[in-house]
């Protein structure tokens, strides 16, 4: 994949916004919290009139004219260009049919969870599992009220984060079920470090056999 001028996700929403209709910064933002798109992108007013700026500089929009509200001052509106038409096309396409390798935050705390103790750990996992399902029956009511009014081509990205909240919250079931019963492997070995301070012998052999696997022929 081609390294991209842009990969702000606000910045592919802008020529989303910028390929409909020419807008000024400030309508961008509140045409895309009236979708709801806060949901799945971060948008914030003060880094929007960055990404706005410096999809011009690299000509994926361009001043489209001024508009007035009422008395307030004249507002710049920006209109997408070929090449952010192009842009637009190619960054969706992407987005849409290749799967890249993403670096959520509790995967990263998940692979150093060894850090603390087992027990500690498990009691984090609760309290995180308690808070998934309590935002699963939100998620899940608030996307039943969007159905009587909305089609259903407008809830898809509502659809797949609730499905990812049930796949997390049946997994994180699954590994607790496992820790409680003991019968997650390598667990005594997790407590043994814990109480002695040393690692145990089987991660220290790991660690060994890693590390002659990893070095070149």
């Amino acid at each position: 994949m081609a390294k991209r001028k842009l990969s702000n996700p606000l910045a592919l929403a802008v020529l989303s916004m910028c390929a409909e209709t020419p807008r000024h910064p400030y309508e961008m933002a509140q045409v895309l919290r009236q979708r709801g798109k806060q949901a799945s992108i971060k948008i914030n007013f003060g880094s929007l009139y960055t990404v706005v700026q410096n999809l011009e500089k690299h000509g994926f929009i361009e001043a489209a004219g001024t508009e007035r509200d009422g008395r307030r001052p004249e507002r710049t509106v920006y209109g997408i260009t070929e090449a952010g038409r192009a842009e637009l096309h190619d960054w969706l396409s992407e987005l849409l049919s290749v799967p890249v390798k993403e670096y959520p935050q509790f995967e990263a705390g998940l692979s150093l969870a060894g850090s603390l103790p087992p027990d500690e750990v498990e009691a984090l996992l609760r309290k995180r599992l308690a808070t998934l399902d309590d935002g699963v029956s939100v998620a899940a009511a608030t996307l039943e009220e969007c159905r009587a009014v909305l089609p259903d081509v407008f809830l898809v990205e509502a659809e797949y984060a609730l499905a990812m909240q049930r796949a997390e919250a049946e997994w994180l079931r699954g590994l607790l079920r496992r820790m409680e019963t003991n019968t997650l492997s390598g667990l005594d070995g997790w407590r043994a470090y814990h109480a002695t301070g040393a690692p145990p012998q089987e991660w220290t052999d790991l660690e060994e056999r890693a590390s002659r696997l990893s070095r070149p022929d």
